[in-house]
């Protein structure tokens, strides 16, 4: 791999141009090659913005192209796993936005292929790279809040518009609704929070316009092997005052939330707020995860930090199938 790492870029959709191009271009030992998407005016517009030298409209002329050293896949969920497939089949590393594929057997065969072929293979994860994230999860492992009892994490947005949801309201490209687009993150970050506890038992309900439409909003309650439990409420239609993103943890000794930020810890019989001051810059959270995202998988790459656990993905995806499970079927599934 030469010094400066070579990016292709597949799918030129909201997530890449709002986060991983702005991200990559500020990035001083990265360079961004090429971009490409099945709308090909689209593709060439968003290289002259960007200032990429090329634009395909197929991603085996992305696959073929000189000296590439990773691929980014931003592309609607049903072609996650084929993209990155192969893109690791040809050599390069990986960065897959979430999900990593629409079931947990694809997931799987994306794993068995990374590892094959022994290359870096991370999922846009990037809520797990916020700031205060970050320092709750600090908080937690140093055991300053105690044992984890519960996180409940929630995600509401608006999006009222077809156009705004587009291929993600038809189950055959999207794989879900809002479970999967928003949930899937919140429950990341929870089980993530939490410590990682085995999760062993799921109730949920999912709300539908139809029966054959995606869900528009739903809640998960997930039960771990050592008592935890992960709550998670999203919807794609909140009626309020801006999107609302946010997380608490309860411990044994203290508590934290993310989105308002702020830890209290039990001192000499009382609670107190311990939270450290902040000082994240002109970076808005979301906009540091991404570069923090970006910088970890850079390491990973360069042999200088590990990538996140593949067997995390494994996890998501089966908790997932339970909830969608549980709420077809109106009852509590056992993992």
């Amino acid at each position: 791999m030469t010094e400066r790492l070579r990016v292709g870029v597949i799918g030129a959709g909201a997530i890449a141009q709002v986060a991983h191009l702005p991200t990559l271009r500020r990035m001083k030992d990265v360079d961004v090659a090429v971009v490409c998407d099945s709308d090909l005016p689209k593709a060439r517009a968003v290289a002259n913005r960007f200032k990429i030298n090329d634009a395909f409209d197929d991603i085996d002329d992305v696959l073929r192209y000189e000296e590439l050293d990773a691929l980014v896949i931003s592309t609607p969920n049903h072609l996650h796993e084929s993209h990155a497939i192969s893109a690791l089949s040809a050599g390069l590393h990986v960065m897959v936005e979430k999900p990593l594929a629409t079931s947990t057997k694809g997931v799987n065969r994306v794993i068995r292929q990374a590892k094959k072929g022994d290359r870096t293979l991370m999922v846009g994860t990037n809520q797990r790279y916020r700031p205060d994230v970050e320092t709750v999860r600090g908080f937690v492992e140093s055991g300053e809040l105690g044992k984890v009892d519960s996180v409940r994490g929630s995600w509401h947005v608006f999006r009222p518009s077809r156009l705004q949801l587009g291929w993600r309201l038809r189950q055959e490209l999207a794989g879900g609704g809002a479970m999967l687009d928003l949930g899937l993150a919140v429950l990341d970050i929870g089980l993530w929070l939490a410590g990682n506890p085995v999760p062993t038992r799921v109730s949920a309900v999912l709300n539908r316009l139809s029966e054959r439409s995606v869900e528009h909003s739903g809640s998960a309650f997930v039960v771990c092997e050592n008592g935890a439990s992960i709550f998670l409420d999203v919807t794609w239609n909140h009626i309020g005052d801006g999107e609302r993103f946010g997380a608490g943890v309860r411990g044994s000794k203290g508590t934290a939330s993310i989105n308002p930020f702020v830890v209290w810890k039990q001192m000499h019989g009382a609670p107190v707020d311990v939270s450290p001051t902040t000082s994240w810059g002109r970076e808005t959270p979301y906009q540091a995860s991404f570069r923090a995202e970006w910088a970890h998988f850079l390491a990973a790459i360069r042999g200088q930090a590990k990538a996140p656990p593949l067997e995390d993905q494994v996890t998501l995806h089966q908790v997932m199938d339970a909830i969608y499970q549980s709420a077809e079927e109106n009852r509590d599934v056992k993992l």
